[in-house]
């Protein structure tokens, strides 16, 4: 599975989590261009998009927990 993560840096939070099959790769691609090609004319480099695989949802909150817990959690899970 694919995942297309839009991640607020500066508030810590997901703007955007969607969901593709390992079929539509090249649509979720299309889909993180439009998304950046917004953010840059709007002028938000502090933005972040990325296209993820994993073999599903739980294991992508395992292996990049930044974008999904606050500061204290990633920070507690780390030193844990």
């Amino acid at each position: 599975m694919i995942f297309l993560i839009h991640y607020d840096r500066p508030r810590g939070t997901i703007v955007k989590l969607e969901r593709f099959s390992a079929q539509d790769r090249e649509r979720a691609g299309n889909e993180r261009l439009l998304i950046e090609i917004d953010l840059s004319r709007r002028g938000l480099q502090q933005q972040e998009v990325v296209l993820l695989e994993a073999e599903n949802e739980g294991v992508l909150r395992k292996t990049h927990h930044r974008y999904f817990g606050n500061v204290q959690q990633i920070v507690t899970s780390s030193s844990g």
